[in-house]
């Protein structure tokens, strides 16, 4: 079969549309590993979303300080992904933002790896795991793709964060196009992720974390990295960051890339 042999599927969760393209395999196979990878994509919104009564998300929290729950492998998983991102970023991205339109003070948490638990130990654990959920779901789902022997795809999540696989059978990568309403850019890519955020849709907000204040307006980013999750993190955080801090953040991981959109070429 040739790179001409893509099947595009759509599925509605995490209140945005998923679209999975997959290459080199037939329709009726293309369909159902999709299938299986949006499946998942439901069962991880019912544990991760804070929108639903009844996720982990929102039973952590109802944790008073001192008290801990047992958590799934997922959502530790996830929260694992969000405290490395925070380390990383130095505060820059942080699920416990959204908690100090209510709260004075960052909630403080801690994971407990041989118990699968969270602990709380300040505040209330608020988590809004949107700026990095959505990608670790990516993630998973092209797990299940590959498992599916499909390892040929493409994946879109509300049209700021992609995740590629292998490229199409006898092309250089698969063609990924990002930009506003004023500035264009595609580009082929492969085996990595790629995201962005900018204040054009929902104008100032995003809180930084460091602060508690809405970030100035600045120009859109997109942010490149091995993993939906870490390259949706890191596209907030460099919407909050200063060029320096971004150098520095970047010079320690080279896998990573951030730059202002129109510097997507």
């Amino acid at each position: 079969m040739s790179g001409q042999d893509i099947h595009l599927l759509n599925h509605h969760a995490m209140a945005t549309w998923l679209q999975i393209r997959i290459a080199d395999v037939d329709e009726e196979y293309a369909e159902q590993a999709a299938q299986a990878a949006f499946a998942l994509s439901d069962e991880l919104e019912s544990m991760l979303s804070r929108f639903r009564e009844n996720s982990e998300i929102s039973r952590i929290s109802h944790l008073a300080p001192g008290e801990k729950v047992r958590i799934g492998e997922p959502v530790f998983a996830c929260l694992q992904i969000a405290a490395r991102m925070e380390a990383a970023t130095l505060g820059a991205f942080s699920i416990s933002a959204a908690a100090l339109a209510t709260q004075t003070s960052m909630p403080r948490w801690s994971l407990i790896p041989g118990e699968f638990a969270i602990r709380c130990d300040s505040g209330r654990l608020e988590f809004d795991l949107g700026a990095v959920g959505k990608g670790f779901t990516l993630d998973r789902m092209a797990e299940v793709l590959i498992e599916w022997e499909t390892p040929a795809f493409l994946m879109v999540a509300g049209g700021s964060s992609v995740l590629a696989g292998e490229p199409p059978m006898g092309t250089e990568g698969w063609s990924c196009g990002m930009g506003t309403d004023e500035f264009q850019s595609r580009k082929f890519i492969s085996k990595c992720s790629v995201s962005g955020s900018g204040q054009e849709v929902k104008g100032l907000h995003i809180i930084d974390p460091r602060t508690g204040k809405p970030v100035p307006k600045k120009p859109n980013v997109w942010a490149s990295a091995p993993t939906a999750a870490e390259s949706d993190a890191l596209s907030t955080a460099c919407m909050i960051l200063e060029p320096d801090e971004i150098a520095d953040l970047l010079s320690k991981n080279e896998q990573w890339k951030c730059y202002p959109l129109h510097e997507w070429i």
